[in-house]
Formats: structure tokens, sequence, C-alpha cells
């Protein structure tokens, strides 16, 4: 007996998959996805190919690479994939919803939470906790990047060239991103050994047994191309931008903030490559610099939360949106809530749907074959560019908080120590990104208590 007939023996291919089972399953996900992405891929690689085998590792690596090729939250691509591979349309707008829903709902709440007692001591102490720990993340997200994408002096040089553009110029993201591209895209061709990537999602011969969507199962009708079926997904989509946007502007007008909400996080959904630290600088230069939604601090302080909610970090623009329609009063003094509501709901929205758009679309290009994707020389240079601009943003994060007043005021020595530790606990220690959240949140909420001593010594503290 082979060892695949042994393991067929001890191992039967696994009871379909209804969707209500499924939606449960999507359900659950939604709530337990902390971790980044690397942390969301790595649950679902255990739920669905270990534990249930609903799909094959081969299946399921192949889907994952293409998803890392995309703009947008590779995780929750993922998930829309799968559901999508396994349920068809509804499927994959069940998995893929529900994997960002507990999360619109959390941060709404949290939202809610920090503008109406924020400024309640035991809370602000949280929060100041929080901030310094929240610096020392985004360092080691560059480091994390950069350690994998910056593989020879060609990459060295497109990511110190897009620092420069963005700490020194003043570059919008967007023009940044295009360089790189084209800088990759030129690159490939004179030097396409410094550019090919290597060590990515690639196949692996461990086999956890037959599965529901196993290497050589037939793919099924829905997930066979057809350009009638492509031209329908497109203007679908099309068509749930369209009317959103155009029942924003009948509502409010073109220059309202919902509906200048819905279009420029349109735009930074399709500039989502690298993952959620690559773009938060391109929300900054918008939602503070240009249309003043929120300050500095705020954007800051929802990152913290964003760290600390399931799903994609990218819903920290949930946040941005939430505080934008409270801090607009969009609906009057007396609905706050609702105005932030809205505002959170337009925004997560219109950052998901292109994400939804590629995965339907794309789907069955992607299974009518099973070879490995990998990321072309354009993108290689987008990546590293992003570790550029990721180090722009913990240079930014940490002006802000270690010196809240601007360099002529006064230096915050306790969130330089915050910071200081948290770098240590994750770069030395390895420890995970919500545990070293949370002993910062703890210590910050020592701190108020420990203020008054504090002052007493002439310690440097945040008022």
């Amino acid at each position: 007996m082979t060892n695949v007939d042994s393991q067929t023996k001890d191992n039967p291919v696994p009871e379909p998959v209804t969707l209500g089972i499924a939606l449960l399953f999507w359900l659950k996900l939604g709530f337990i996805s902390f971790g980044g992405p690397a942390g969301q891929i790595a649950i679902m690689h255990t739920e669905l190919v270990e534990r249930r085998r609903w799909i094959s590792e081969k299946r399921f690596l192949h889907a994952l690479n293409y998803c890392m090729l995309l703009p947008g939250p590779e995780a929750q691509q993922l998930a829309t994939y799968i559901g999508w591979l396994m349920h068809r349309t509804w499927g994959g707008i069940i998995a893929g919803g529900l994997f960002v829903l507990p999360s619109l709902f959390i941060l709404i709440g949290l939202g809610w939470i920090y503008l109406a007692f924020g400024h309640i001591p035991a809370v602000a102490g949280i929060l100041y906790g929080i901030k310094p720990a929240v610096t020392a993340i985004v360092v080691f997200a560059a480091h994390r990047i950069g350690s994998r994408a910056l593989k020879n002096g060609f990459l060295w040089a497109i990511a110190g060239l897009a620092f420069f553009a963005i700490f020194v110029l003043k570059a919008p993201f967007p023009l940044i991103i295009l360089i790189a591209a084209l800088m990759g895209a030129v690159g490939g061709k004179l030097a396409p050994q410094k550019f090919a990537v290597g060590g990515g999602h690639g196949a692996t011969k461990q086999s956890f047994g037959p599965a529901l969507i196993d290497d050589e199962t037939p793919i099924p009708a829905h997930a066979r191309f057809s350009w009638i079926r492509l031209s329908k997904v497109i203007l679908a989509g099309l068509a749930l931008w369209g009317s959103a946007i155009g029942f924003l502007c009948a509502q409010v007008g073109w220059q309202g903030a919902l509906t200048q909400m819905g279009w420029f996080f349109t735009k930074a959904a399709l500039l989502t490559f690298g993952g959620a630290y690559a773009v938060l600088p391109y929300v900054y230069q918008g939602a503070v610099d240009h249309y003043h939604w929120l300050t500095a601090h705020q954007m800051i302080d929802g990152l913290a939360l964003g760290e600390t909610t399931p799903g994609p970090l990218i819903m920290v623009v949930t946040f941005v949106g939430f505080v934008a329609g409270w801090g607009k009063e969009l609906f009057g003094a007396e609905q706050l809530f609702l105005a932030g509501a809205a505002a959170a709901t337009v925004v997560t929205y219109f950052t998901f749907l292109p994400s939804f758009i590629f995965i339907l679309a794309g789907g069955p290009l992607v299974e009518s074959t099973h070879g490995n994707l990998k990321y072309t020389a354009p993108l290689t240079g987008i990546t590293a560019a992003v570790v550029g601009v990721i180090l722009n943003l913990a240079i930014f994060f940490a002006y802000h908080v270690l010196w809240p007043q601007g360099f002529s005021g006064h230096f915050d020595s306790i969130s330089a120590l915050i910071a200081a530790f948290a770098l240590l606990a994750l770069f030395r220690y390895k420890i995970g990104v919500i545990p070293v959240i949370g002993a910062a949140g703890a210590i910050g909420l020592l701190i108020v208590f420990l203020k008054p001593w504090l002052v007493q010594f002439g310690i440097g503290l945040v008022s």
C-alpha cells in the first residue's frame, strides 16, 4: 500500500461543506483574526488546510500567491477567494464580508469610546502607553519587510530614494509608487537577476490528507474562465461603485465630506501594495494634511486601536472615517455617533469593494492554471519603495510621540522608555504585537496613577 493510499484510508475525504457551515466558520474567523496578515493567514492555513481539509496546501498557496500580487489586504482577499471557490459568488462575498464586519462594529464602538470618553484619565493613560509601542511596531514592520525585500543594492537604492522623496521632497505617495514601478520594470529588463523574487510562498511537499478541494480536483463550473462572466463581474463592480458615489453626490454633492471620503478611499484601496503600513502615509497626507478630517495625534491613536482589533490592519481607515464624521458633525451636533458610524461605513465600503472585484473577476484566470504566480519586476520595485515609505512613517510617529509639542517643547522620556522596551520585546524576544500593545497600555494606565509622583521628581510626561 502506498503512502497516499494509507493516508486516504486514515483520513477520508471530508464531507461536503454547506454554505451555512461555512458561514459560521467565516464569522468565527472574523472575530479571531488577530496578528496581522501573517497571523491571519496562519490561522486560515491551520483551520482550512490542516484541520478541516477544505482545500489542499497546493491550492491554498496558489490562491495566496495571487492575492499577494494584488493591492489590498491579502488575508481578506484569500478568505474571499476560498469562499468563492467553495460556494460561488455568495460564498466569496460572505467569507470576505465576515472577515471585515466584526472589525467595523468593534472600531465604531472604540471610536465612540475614544471621542466620548477619551478625556477620562484611565482611557487617556492607556492610549498614552500604546502610542510609543505603535511607533516601535512600525519600525519593526519596516525591518521585517526590508529584510525580505531588499536583497541587493538596486533595491536598497529604490528604498533610499523613496524615503528621500517622501521625507525631504514631500512627494505624494502615488507618484512614488509609479516611479518605483517604472524603475522595477526597467531594472527587470537590464538586470533581471536583481529583480527576481525568491523565497516567497512556494509549494510544499507536506500533506495533511485528501482535501475537499484537492490538488487534482477539477475546476468547478463557476470557476472556469469566460469573457462573458468577466464582463459581468466588472460591470457589476462598477455599478456598485458608481451607484454608491452617485447616491452620495445626490445627497451631499461632489464636494461633500462623505463623497470625498468615498473617492479618496477608493484611490487608497488601489494603492495598498505592501500592506497597510505602506498606504498609511498616503492616508495621512489626505486625511490629515489635505482634508483635515482628523489630527496627527488622532491618526496615531487610530493605528493603536487598529493594532488591537481583529481583521486587516487597513481597518484603521474605519476609525479615520468615524473620527471624520464625528468631527465634521455631518448630521448636526445632536447626532455625532450617527455621523461617525455613517462615515466609517462609507470608508469601509469603498476601501474593500475593489478587493471583492479583484477576486471575483480574477479568480477564474488563476484557476485556469495551477502554476506558481510570481511578483513581476515592477512589483518588486514597489515593494522596495514601500520600505522607505514605512521608515518615513516610523519617523513621523516618533516625532509626534516623543516631542508632542514639537522640538521646541519637552522630550517625553517615559514614552521613549516604553518605545525602547517595545522594540526589545519585538526584536530580541520575538513577542507578538498584541501582548506588546497590551503591556504598553497597562503601563500607560499605571502611569496615570503615578503621575503626581513622577511630576514631583521632574520626569517628563505628557499632560
